[in-house]
C-alpha cells in the first residue's frame, strides 16, 4: 500500500471543502424552496376556494378546478427554482415542457375542447341539475354535469352521455328554465243519487292527488252537477298538469276511479 502524504490529503480537502460547502448549501436551499413550495401551493388552493365560494354562480367543481390549476402552478414554479439551485438551466427545460404540451394538447385538442366547454357551461350554467333540456335531437333530464361530459335522462329512463363541446357549440333548448303555464282539465264521473258522496268523492280525490302528473298547485277541485239522466249525479273534478297531456291524464283517472266508484255505488 503506498504511503498517504498527510498534507496531499490536507490540500485536498482544501480544495474540495468549497464544493462540498456550496452544494451542502445548495441542497438545503432547494429542501428550503421544496418545503415553502409545497405549503404555498396548498395554502393558494384554500384562499382560491374560500374566495370563489364568496360568489354564489360558481360552482363547486369548479372551485375546486381553480383551485387545483392554481396549485399545480406554483407547484412548477417550486421545481424549476428547485432546479436552478443546481444550476441546471430552466430556460431550455420551459421550452422543452412548452414543445412536449403543445404535442399533448394537439393530440387531445378533443379532450380539451370538453374541458374549456365544461368550464363555460359552469360559469355561465345555461342549465341545472334536474331541468329537462334538449340538445340536438336529445331531450332528456339533465343529471350530472362535470368539466368533461353531461349526463342526461331521457323520460324512458335511459342514459345518455353527452361531451360537453356538443353541449355548448350548439343550440340548447331548456324547458325548465321559465316557468310553464299550467293546463287545466276536468273529469266527470257520474254516480246514482243514492250513492255515499262522502266515499265517492274521497275516492276521486285520493285518484287526482295520487296522480304523479295532477300539480299540487292549484289543488284539485271537486264540484257537485246534475245531469239530464233522472236519478244521478256528476262529481266533477277540476285538476292542473304541467305539460298539456290532460287528455291522457284524464283517462288515467277514469281507470282509476271506475273500479273504485263500483264498490260505494248502489246497484239497482
Amino acid at each position: 500500500m503506498p504511503d498517504v502524504n498527510p498534507s496531499d490529503l490536507y490540500a485536498r480537502f482544501q480544495t474540495l471543502l468549497p464544493l462540498i460547502v456550496s452544494n451542502a448549501l445548495n441542497v438545503l436551499g432547494a429542501i428550503v424552496i421544496l418545503i415553502i413550495g409545497l405549503w404555498l401551493s396548498g395554502r393558494c388552493h384554500t384562499w382560491v376556494v374560500r374566495a370563489l365560494s364568496k360568489t354564489p354562480q360558481f360552482d363547486a367543481m369548479l372551485k375546486s378546478f381553480f383551485g387545483s390549476l392554481v396549485r399545480y402552478l406554483v407547484l412548477t414554479v417550486t421545481v424549476l427554482a428547485v432546479l436552478s439551485q443546481f444550476g441546471i438551466q430552466t430556460t431550455s427545460l420551459v421550452a422543452v415542457l412548452g414543445a412536449a404540451g403543445l404535442a399533448v394538447g394537439l393530440a387531445l385538442q378533443g379532450t380539451l375542447s370538453n374541458l374549456a366547454a365544461g368550464v363555460m357551461l359552469l360559469i355561465f350554467r345555461p342549465f341545472r341539475i334536474g331541468h329537462k333540456v334538449q340538445v340536438g335531437g336529445i331531450i332528456g333530464t339533465v343529471k350530472e354535469l362535470s368539466l368533461f361530459w353531461t349526463e342526461l335522462v331521457t323520460d324512458d329512463k335511459v342514459q345518455v352521455i353527452v361531451p360537453n363541446s356538443g353541449v355548448w357549440g350548439q343550440p340548447l333548448r331548456n324547458f325548465s328554465h321559465y316557468p310553464v303555464t299550467s293546463h287545466a282539465g276536468e273529469a266527470r264521473f257520474r254516480v246514482p243519487e243514492a250513492t255515499d258522496l262522502a266515499a265517492a268523492t274521497g275516492i276521486v280525490l285520493g285518484a287526482a292527488e295520487a296522480h304523479p302528473r295532477v300539480l299540487k298547485d292549484p289543488a284539485p277541485t271537486l264540484l257537485l252537477d246534475r245531469t239530464t239522466t233522472e236519478n244521478a249525479l256528476e262529481i266533477v273534478l277540476g285538476f292542473s298538469v304541467a305539460e298539456d297531456e290532460v287528455p291522457k291524464v284524464k283517462s288515467d283517472l277514469y281507470r282509476t276511479v271506475h273500479d273504485q266508484l263500483a264498490k260505494v255505488t248502489p246497484t239497482a
